[in-house]
């Protein structure tokens, strides 16, 4: 487990950090409402230099930006519904695979398969700063 507290401006040291050492999986991302999850999804998509709009997929389920980033919204679904869809099956694809309001049971689910995943809960601090706890699984 590592833990980083940052700033909107220091988030890249994060994403850096990410890039390097993660490059084809899933991360879960939770935090309470307007913690930061899609708003980390934006900086990833734009350090990856992926000219795309980045939103929230809570109600389409799945955006895709470029070839290899997915993104995910459990928030109205969950994880039965998710998997009822298929959507399981998706996440297997090579690529980043991000994932807002992600469980145990389905980071246990990815464990039993063998996919590739880590935590990250973002908890607000103050207006500018969160707190990033990395949990590789």
């Amino acid at each position: 487990m590592k833990k980083y507290i940052l700033s909107l401006d220091e988030l890249d040291v994060l994403i850096e950090d990410i890039d390097k050492n993660f490059k084809n999986g899933v991360i879960i991302l939770r935090g309470d409402l307007a913690a930061g999850k899609t708003t980390f999804v934006k900086k990833m998509v734009k350090f990856l230099e992926i000219d795309e709009e980045v939103t929230s997929p809570t109600f389409s389920l799945q955006h895709c930006y470029g070839d290899r980033i997915f993104h995910y919204d459990m928030y109205n679904h969950g994880l039965e519904h998710f998997i009822s869809l298929g959507m399981l099956e998706e996440l297997e694809k090579d690529g980043l695979h991000f994932v807002e309001w992600g469980d145990d049971a389905l980071a246990n689910i990815l464990d039993s398969a063998g996919i590739k995943t880590i935590t990250i809960n973002i908890k607000k601090i103050s207006n500018d700063k969160r707190e990033y706890t990395v949990c590789t699984h």
